[in-house]
């Protein structure tokens, strides 16, 4: 058997990046994959990519902002595929870089109102449809700067630190009721934006500022975030695991 057989998951901002490679290895896996995206296109693509393949899949759009989608989306899976087992909060977004002082109060705004309060809108109605279904497993996709800081990113950085307590909570709430919750927090990622939005003299730069000396993959993320979805880490939960090459070893 696969590790996700019989097991129903969502992944939210699942359509590019990271969420669409943990949808494709989640389905490889024999797990039935509802991909969320607030660009339906995106989510769609990914999923009809998980059926071609001989996976279970449905796309559906999702504005994690908004607490009403995040209760539609639970519903989506329940009504779709019978049930809610797993979950992977992934949607998030950053904002241009600013000074505190100059800080833009609606990015401020907006950043907070994805990274954070989707993330608290998911697992409220997440973390009971998993009780109901006998127990799960959900993965809050944080950052390695959850753990550190970096200058010009106010909103970024604060909204993944509290992602990391919000984890906690869920996890003193929950684990008893067999729903585990933990964050991941991956390092710079290897992606066709990050490298078009870079000089070659700052991708460089970038990369030494790893101790592996080169940014991460969409599967190093997918690997471990599978791993804590997976029976294998039935022990742990509330916990919050880098997957940064190094960088915040500085």
């Amino acid at each position: 058997m696969a590790r996700f057989d019989n097991k129903v998951a969502i992944v939210t901002g699942g359509g590019s990046g990271i969420g669409a490679e943990i949808s494709r290895e989640l389905a490889a896996e024999g797990a039935s994959v509802v991909v969320t995206d607030i660009k339906l296109d995106a989510a769609q693509m990914v999923a009809d990519e998980i059926i071609a393949a001989g996976g279970k899949a449905a796309a559906f759009e999702q504005n994690t902002a908004k607490w009403e989608d995040s209760e539609a989306a639970v519903k989506f899976a329940q009504d779709t595929f019978g049930a809610l087992h797993l979950a992977v909060n992934n949607a998030g977004i950053g904002a241009a870089p600013q000074t505190i002082g100059d800080y833009d109060i609606a990015a401020w705004d907006r950043v907070r109102a994805v990274n954070l309060d989707g993330v608290f809108y998911g697992l409220k109605f997440q973390l009971p449809a998993m009780v109901a279904a006998g127990g799960g497993a959900v993965v809050n996709m944080a950052s390695v700067l959850g753990s550190v800081g970096i200058a010009q990113n106010a909103a970024y950085v604060t909204s993944k630190h509290a992602l990391t307590g919000l984890t906690k909570v869920a996890a003193l709430e929950y684990t008893a009721q067999g729903v585990r919750t933990n964050a991941v927090g991956p390092g710079f990622i290897d992606t066709p934006l990050v490298r078009s939005s870079l000089s070659p003299e700052a991708l460089t730069a970038l990369e030494g500022e790893h101790a592996s000396r080169r940014l991460g993959t969409d599967k190093e993320v997918a690997a471990l975030t599978l791993f804590l979805l997976s029976d294998a880490a039935s022990f742990i939960s509330g916990s919050y695991h880098l997957v940064d090459g190094g960088y915040a070893a500085h």
